[in-house]
């Protein structure tokens, strides 16, 4: 089968979500400034950033249908940004301990000019985690990438306490619900095209 599925991603985490609907897919990372615009809030952002990634590819790929995703953790109504480096981590894992955050997994689904877009929240409950606890989680899981430093498909589950999400797969940055849903409505239905092979 060739290859009409493009994700507009370079996360080995979505991309390995992505697999498991067995469609034949292959990824490319879109390269845009995610900077909030003034004002904007955590749930607006991720949706405008799925949606502009997905477009972006889109245009070079006009007749392929293109998957953008992005993911916004808020605490309080505030975005948490990605920590960059273990110091910023620490504080930010201190800040989060025994506080409810929320993961908004925006996700958008792009064909020519047809445009789907969906966010799932994820509510998670952070442990009360001690500065050793964080510590040894930082240098294992290293998520200088990762919004709210927290890797809930890594060792990162450890940090929680509860999760509550319409979607499992949703913490993870790719809500394959959701997913399956929209790309049957691009006649793209996992369970008409799904392929044994690996994509």
């Amino acid at each position: 089968m060739i290859s009409r599925l493009i994700l507009a991603s370079s996360s080995k985490y979505r991309q390995e979500l992505l697999s498991r609907l067995k469609i034949p897919f292959f990824s490319i990372s879109p390269e845009l400034d995610e900077t909030p615009l003034r004002g904007e809030q955590p749930e607006q952002l991720a949706l405008r950033l799925a949606i502009a990634k997905a477009q972006h590819i889109a245009e070079a790929y006009p007749t392929h249908v293109v998957i953008g995703a992005d993911q916004v953790a808020s605490l309080n109504g505030q975005p948490l940004g990605k920590p960059g480096h273990a110091a910023a981590a620490q504080r930010q894992l201190q800040q989060l301990s025994g506080q409810t955050v929320t993961f908004f997994s925006a996700m958008a689904v792009v064909l020519g000019s047809q445009i789907q877009s969906v966010v799932v929240p994820t509510h998670c409950v952070f442990r009360t985690l001690s500065d050793a606890a964080i510590a040894r989680y930082i240098a294992i899981d290293q998520p200088f990438d990762t919004a709210g430093s927290a890797k809930a498909e890594c060792l990162g589950i450890a940090l929680m306490q509860s999760m509550n999400s319409s979607d499992p797969t949703s913490i993870i940055g790719l809500p394959l619900i959701e997913l399956t849903r929209m790309l049957s409505l691009v006649g793209l239905d996992p369970l008409n095209f799904a392929n044994p092979q690996p994509s």
